[in-house]
């Protein structure tokens, strides 16, 4: 019986890695826990896909357009944003495990004064990579920016290269 729980979690294990089972994602050093790699190699014949990138949709609608509470705090825009980029990547053929490199630019939140909420974007962050589901994780940089070309009130932007093996 133990023998067929090992094999069939290998087997798991095989699929869920296998989209990307040529792709390697080095650690951070002195083993270090934050959810990012410090490097991805990805091999050749992999095709990548530079996504543009996606600011949030309005969290509150009846809101004053452009202000924190018609888009939200960052925690609540840095969701929106990875939902869009969840309904994008069904047409691609690729999911959050594809991800190698992300640049975050997020603007500075008036209600910390004027400060970058990097523990706002975290925590969303987290709800999608280095999960026990998906524990890929890309290289990443987040930039605290002046603003963005979405207008007032919108704090969040990501951008992402995502690498999908041929078929």
């Amino acid at each position: 019986m133990m023998k067929k729980v090992i094999l069939m979690s290998f087997a798991i294990l095989g699929l869920v890695g296998s989209a990307n089972a040529d792709v390697t994602r080095h650690p951070l050093p002195n083993n270090s826990t934050f959810p990012i790699a410090r490097a991805v190699e990805v091999p050749a014949g992999t095709d990548l896909i530079y996504h543009s990138g996606q600011v949030p949709s309005p969290s509150n609608p009846d809101a004053e357009p452009g202000s924190l509470e018609y888009y939200g705090d960052t925690y609540t825009q840095s969701i929106s944003v990875f939902k869009k980029f969840e309904a994008s990547f069904k047409d691609l053929g690729v999911d959050f495990g594809d991800a190698v490199k992300l640049t975050v630019f997020l603007v500075g939140d008036p209600s910390k004064g004027g400060k970058m909420d990097f523990s706002g974007f975290m925590k969303a962050y987290t709800e999608y990579f280095g999960t026990e589901e998906q524990p890929n994780l890309p290289a990443r940089s987040a930039i605290q920016i002046a603003g963005l070309a979405g207008g007032p009130g919108m704090l969040v932007e990501i951008e992402m290269v995502l690498a999908k093996p041929k078929q």
